[in-house]
């Protein structure tokens, strides 16, 4: 399997987009032209993982961002801890968590092995500090695999396409996650919704159906159902450092609200939590809302 290069005749030291077809469609590595050492993962033009080479915690999306500030808060600055990342991408956040927290145990489980390939190839991702692994397989049997109370952080951003799969939206499949972290440990995944946020309810009432301490993150448009976007939803069996977090996200470039307690089990009301039995993949975005070139 060869990669696709780029038209034009680029200088030797010009860095070039590549492509190559891999299992769940057609990845392409474009480098930033406005920034030496971006790198944008696109799937089938939607885009999956931003990378920057040179400063690894440069977080490019919003739902890193949001992601990046969870691991922040955690913990003290510094301290190594345990994660298992459900979905690979360019690997964005193992390489933030190896430049934030050196010596953190990392191990990354993604479905496409040829994507996998791909980024190892072109931008690989192991340099001091960093204690990554990343192996081909499934999300769910990875998770299930994964010894007792071993992690600190299990991080779910697991998009087939533009979509998360149904099996792993489940009281079930949150079980094995809960069963994987440490007494007080993080159980994060990134989500996509749009009106009337039906599925981002019934995620919610699932975490609070596994987890005592759960909250929601999501820019107020989306959390009022009036467009599509991501969301971040966590759950611990211990207090989540929400006060901490709520600072980090207003600060933002771009700011997010969090919502908790009382608010979130008005947002979630009846709905009922994902079972196995009933559970459906993530609905898909409108036309046009995350294609690029």
């Amino acid at each position: 399997m060869t990669d696709e290069p780029a038209t034009g005749e680029p200088s030797m030291d010009e860095p070039v987009p590549v492509g190559r077809t891999t299992d769940l469609g057609f990845a392409k590595l474009m480098p930033d032209i406005d920034r030496d050492g971006g790198w944008l993962l696109t799937l089938d033009g939607t885009p999956q993982s931003y990378v920057d080479l040179a400063d690894p915690t440069h977080l490019e999306f919003e739902y890193t961002r949001r992601i990046g500030h969870l691991v922040d808060a955690l913990a003290p600055a510094g301290r190594p801890l345990d994660v298992l990342h459900l979905g690979g991408g360019a690997l964005t956040l193992p390489r933030y968590l190896a430049a934030t927290r050196p010596g953190s145990r990392q191990q990354v489980v993604d479905v496409d092995g040829p994507l996998l390939d791909l980024v190892a190839e072109h931008l690989p991702w192991q340099g001091p500090g960093a204690d990554i692994t990343a192996t081909v397989g499934d999300a769910r049997a990875a998770l299930a695999a994964t010894p007792a109370r071993s992690q600190d952080l299990v991080i779910a951003d697991v998009f087939h396409g533009s979509r998360t799969p149904a099996h792993l939206t489940s009281v079930e499949f949150l079980r094995l996650a809960a069963a994987a972290l440490r007494p007080g440990g993080c159980y994060a995944a990134n989500l996509a919704d749009g009106p009337p946020l039906a599925f981002a309810k019934a995620q919610a009432a699932t975490v609070r159906a596994v987890f005592p301490h759960v909250f929601l993150v999501a820019e107020a448009p989306v959390l009022r159902g009036r467009r599509y976007g991501n969301i971040l939803l966590a759950g611990s069996t211990a207090p989540l450092p929400t006060a901490e977090l709520t600072r980090l996200l207003a600060g933002d470039i771009f700011p997010a609200r969090l919502t908790e307690g009382e608010e979130l089990a008005a947002l979630v009301g009846r709905t009922a939590p994902v079972t196995d039995a009933d559970a459906t993949d993530s609905p898909p975005p409108p036309d046009g809302a995350f294609s690029v070139g």
